[in-house]
């Protein structure tokens, strides 16, 4: 398992309606499942053990000791499982009856948690039976009905379960509607410390309400900072009046991990980053410390009988089935989402952004002129759409955009008439500017053989063009439009004070992956041919600075067989700024996103292929930040950023030997 992880599931039994003999065996068979599975936490719904709908027939003391009795079954049924049980049932507590929540470990109730919110309206009638919980925490004299063994239990809403053998492990409780009221319970449970939120719940279908309760559970996650695991009643469940769907889902800090298909039961399983929600409390500077006063903590152990399943490498895959793959899928691309519609929505907002970043520096300077050096590749190609962009909100024409190409000793014919064919169909001006005597001079300025294709060889021609660029902007009045990306400041794969450097960087905080999928966007949507044509061919260009002469006409300089693949940088850049993980995790979850674990697929990379570009990741993102530390303005358009002013104070000569000591150990 990776490191941080923990596997839970969600479950939906098929009920028996005032039946809990009956309902008591469907949910061991789950219980028995989920641990089969590699889960540690179970979650089922609200008053399984007898049937959320049974009515008035809560009111007969039958019913409640038989629940009971139920429960002292399971206790002594799933004693052997290394599964934390989250379960509903009703209970009779100083005169009054509750809606309540047993959480069982091991053949022990290590708690009782009464429901607070009580619907009463449309077709809830729960106040007709139930009472609601109070903040208070009473002492529940537990007998067992079975063993006739009898134990004091803690009897309220503010319990935290926490594993003492591992310290992000904290659970707290919440019943259905104290989801969907204005100020849930788990609000002050999360504040108080815990990490995860189980919801047992009977939430009837309606239409449309599965839309809403979707968005609410992932809302509420988002809101809170944590785990969410809602356990929704299904089949069985009386349809007298309603029906009850199931569409039980698993939901962290604003993502649903996994869901249910609706009208059907079975377990619901993921993995939950436990370090992730950690992080990201940390991270966020307004994130409440714990004030855990009125709370009383439950402690238990995981590791009781050796290493638990869900916490050791052998896992099972929902799909494959494979050992050591996970239920949770770790995308290799998180900076594009994999939804085409979301896409299409995150590009055109994305673009946004970067114009009106651009629009407003323009505006402020007072300038109608803009200069960029367009190569024939993607990153200059989507800083001149932008550009383009920008003039049209000021209402400034095209033709006041200098698209200046300065061929030089790498350019080729392709990339040559495909900055010529996009000036023209932007509509921009081109300037054309052969800088190949200009950097011949320079070499022999400095004493510089040209023959030497060395770092000076390339880097003065970088030089050269910047100097150019910067001139005709002075030349008139103009700012240099910078095209260089987030990926590319992050490896500090720019000549430093180069194309290192210009007015207003549009691109600064757009990485590679999602520089291809802009330009396709407006390839794919741009109704002018030629345009869309030649957006098409820069895509399909191989990603090259062009500094080296070509092999005839075909680029000899490949970036990614230079300084690794985009798609792998990206990941390690997401993960690691994001969210704080250290060496060994960001490996593990590459492992994962990219198959290079998982015997079931044919892996993209392979791990010591992931491993070799990982180490230098870690190498250039820390010798290269003196580069960063002097960037030009640019908008940031996504949760990581490199701007020295706002997401990244790193100094320019901090050591990665500790970041390399974890690698060099795998």
């Amino acid at each position: 398992m990776i490191e941080g992880f923990f596997r839970a599931a969600v479950g939906t039994p098929e009920v028996r309606v005032a039946d809990p003999d009956w309902n008591r065996e469907r949910i061991a068979e789950l219980c028995r499942e989920a641990a089969e599975k590699g889960a540690g936490l179970l979650v089922l719904p609200e008053l399984c053990l007898t049937g959320y709908t049974a009515g008035d027939l809560f009111l007969q003391s039958e019913l409640q000791e038989g629940a009971l009795r139920a429960l002292s079954w399971l206790l002594s049924k799933t004693r052997e499982l290394p599964l934390l049980i989250v379960l509903g049932l009703p209970l009779s507590f100083s005169g009054k009856l509750y809606n309540s929540a047993a959480v069982l470990y091991r053949g022990r109730v290590l708690g009782l948690v009464p429901k607070k919110n009580l619907p009463n309206y449309s077709e809830f009638y729960e106040r007709r039976w139930f009472s609601p919980a109070e903040d208070e925490i009473f002492e529940y004299l537990y007998r067992d009905p079975l063993t006739k063994d009898r134990c004091s239990l803690p009897f309220g809403m503010r319990l935290l379960f926490q594993a003492e053998d591992l310290p992000d492990f904290c659970l707290a409780l919440e019943l259905c509607e104290d989801l969907w009221v204005p100020n849930p319970p788990s609000t002050e449970h999360t504040a108080a410390g815990a990490y995860l939120i189980a919801n047992c719940s009977a939430s009837d279908e309606t239409v449309g309400k599965a839309d809403y309760r979707r968005e609410l559970l992932r809302s509420a996650s988002a809101r809170i900072c944590a785990a969410y695991l809602y356990a929704n009643a299904g089949e069985g469940e009386s349809t007298q009046d309603l029906v009850f769907g199931g569409q039980s889902m698993i939901a962290e800090n604003g993502s649903i991990l996994a869901e249910s298909r609706r009208f059907t039961t079975g377990l619901t399983i993921s993995e939950i980053d436990l370090e992730r929600i950690r992080q990201e409390r940390t991270r966020l500077g307004t994130y409440p410390a714990p004030r855990a006063e009125g709370y009383r903590r439950i402690p238990f152990r995981f590791f009781e009988g050796g290493r638990p399943s869900f916490l050791s490498g052998s896992s099972f895959s929902g799909d494959s089935g494979e050992e050591g793959s996970l239920f949770r899928r770790i995308d290799p691309h998180p900076f594009v989402p994999s939804s085409g519609e979301e896409r299409a929505r995150r590009c055109e907002e994305i673009l946004s952004i970067q114009a009106l970043g651009l629009k407003k520096r323009l505006s402020h300077i007072g300038t109608k002129q803009a200069v960029l050096g367009i190569s024939g590749g993607l990153d200059s190609t989507l800083a001149l759409l932008v550009t383009a962009r920008a003039f049209d909100l000021l209402k400034i024409p095209r033709e006041n955009i200098l698209s200046v190409t300065m061929p030089a000793f790498g350019t080729t014919k392709r990339t040559l008439d495909n900055a010529r064919r996009l000036t023209e169909a932007i509509g921009a001006t081109l300037r054309e500017i052969d800088i190949r005597l200009s950097v011949e001079q320079h070499f022999r300025d400095i004493g510089h053989d040209a023959k030497k294709r060395d770092v000076v060889y390339e880097n003065a021609q970088a030089r050269e063009r910047t100097q150019v660029l910067m001139d005709l902007s002075n030349a008139c009045g103009g700012i240099v439009v910078g095209t260089g990306d987030l990926s590319e400041l992050a490896l500090g794969y720019a000549t430093y004070n180069g194309d290192h450097m210009s007015m207003y960087a549009v691109n600064a905080g757009v990485p590679k992956t999602l520089v291809r999928h802009l330009v396709r966007y407006i390839a794919d949507t741009e109704k002018r041919g030629a345009l869309s044509e030649t957006l098409l061919d820069i895509l399909d260009t191989p990603v090259s600075p062009e500094l080296l002469p070509p092999s005839g006409e075909t680029i000899s300089q490949k970036t990614e067989e230079l300084v690794g693949p985009y798609e792998l940088h990206d990941f390690f850049l997401y993960q690691i700024l994001r969210f704080g993980f250290r060496p060994k995790k960001v490996y593990e979850l590459a492992l994962s996103a990219f198959h290079a674990g998982d015997s079931g697929a044919k892996p993209q990379y392979e791990r010591e292929e992931i491993l070799f570009w990982l180490k230098s990741f870690y190498r250039r993102f820390f010798s290269q930040q003196f580069k960063r530390s002097c960037l030009p303005d640019g908008p940031k358009v996504g949760s990581v950023s490199v701007s020295p002013r706002g997401d990244l104070r790193m100094p320019s000569d901090a050591s990665a030997a500790l970041w390399l000591s974890e690698l060099e150990k795998l």
